[in-house]
């Protein structure tokens, strides 16, 4: 055996997964098809948002808290500044689905939480164009992650723990044995007890059929402006942001490099078939839709688009990640499939993944992540 467990690919999760295995053993290798963040994957466009209440299973909710914990517990281990709290906004409709459903989670979940009227909204920022009838949710433990810095934070705290990270190692195969898992790039291949796969959007290429025939790869863009005064888009004064509005959906961060600020349309995610192979340049519909949605929410950002790109990830059929083993007797564990929303909990994902994996600690209460889910499906 060349170890206890390999992970595949070290973007989002597998990054997180990498370093939470360090600190519970040093028989752990790493291996990435390219460099660590690199702009080709899901890590790519510099910033993701945390928050603490969104639209999503309330299961979720432990998940996001031991995310928030080993967020700082990262940024504590490497010195980097990772999470920035700067509060969230979620905004939509008084009494329309989004706005209820949002409240209904938080109650349920105990989540701090805090109801803007419009008055306090345009009060408090002022950035925001609003309708006569828009509310806001905030969410004080809200705030903008660096996805780059993270991934590579983590990546280096491994490596100081004693992991081995294989670079440009794109794995071909892997295959169950008896007492192990065999690996192979190339006419390279190692043996591990274990192995964790989570390759974002490359992921099916590992996949048993059963799991291919219940995801898929999507290309997903991001855009970026320039404020008219970049100190109004600073994180103390601009939180994150999500907004609906019958059917429009965009969502942003602050600047982070105090002259951009990232301002984006939600659930427009297209079918890709080859993650390697799609187009990265935005079409002239997305352009258009993204500069009108733009210009009548956040007034203040210049109606020019600076900055775009568009980076593949893998979604399940029921938008809920596959975390957990292919199989009741299998070696082979899948920590994939996040569905563009991954990046907020990677570290509590990355916890769960390494815990099990290793067999330190199965987690109860996960059914609805379970790769199995779908065999019969």
């Amino acid at each position: 055996m060349d170890g206890k467990l390999a992970v595949i690919g070290l973007g989002s999760i597998g990054s997180m997964a990498l370093w939470q295995a360090s600190r519970l053993t040093d028989a752990v290798t790493g291996f990435e098809a390219h460099s660590p963040a690199h702009g080709r994957s899901a890590v790519g466009g510099d910033t993701r948002l945390f928050r603490m209440i969104y639209l999503g299973s309330p299961s979720l909710y432990p998940i996001l808290e031991r995310s928030r914990d080993l967020w700082a517990e990262l940024e504590a281990e490497t010195g980097q500044d990772i999470l920035t709290r700067c509060g969230g906004l979620s905004i939509g409709t008084a009494n329309g689905f989004y706005i209820n459903r949002l409240l209904q989670t938080a109650h349920l979940n105990g989540a701090a939480h805090e109801i803007l009227s419009r008055e306090d909204l345009t009060e408090r920022y002022p950035q925001h164009k609003l309708r006569a009838d828009d509310v806001a949710v905030y969410d004080p433990n809200a705030g903008v992650l660096r996805t780059d810095r993270a991934v590579t934070a983590a990546i280096g705290a491994a490596e100081a723990n004693g992991t081995t990270v294989h670079i440009n190692t794109p794995i071909d195969s892997i295959s169950e044995t008896d007492d192990g898992v065999v690996i192979t790039s190339g006419n390279r291949s190692w043996s591990f007890e274990n192995v964790i796969v989570a390759s974002g959007g490359w992921s099916q290429r590992l996949m048993p059929d059963y799991l291919k025939a219940h995801t898929e790869t999507r290309r997903v863009f991001l855009s970026w402006f320039v404020a008219r005064d970049a100190a109004h888009f600073a994180p103390e004064k601009f939180p994150i942001f999500s907004r609906m509005y019958e059917d429009r959906a965009i969502y942003g961060a602050p600047t982070v490099d105090g002259v951009t600020v990232k301002a984006t349309l939600d659930g427009r995610g297209t079918v890709t078939g080859d993650p390697d192979v799609f187009p990265r340049e935005l079409s002239e519909a997305e352009i258009a839709e993204t500069l009108e949605t733009v210009s009548d929410f956040i007034p203040g950002l210049i109606p020019t688009i600076v900055r775009s790109d568009a980076f593949p990830d893998l979604y399940t059929k029921d938008r809920n990640p596959l975390l957990g083993w292919i199989s009741k007797s299998s070696r082979i564990y899948f920590a994939t499939g996040f569905s563009g929303g991954g990046f907020k909990n990677a570290t509590g994902y990355g916890h769960i993944a390494a815990h099990e994996a290793l067999g330190k600690q199965p987690i109860e209460g996960l059914d609805f992540v379970r790769p199995e889910r779908f065999r019969t499906a």
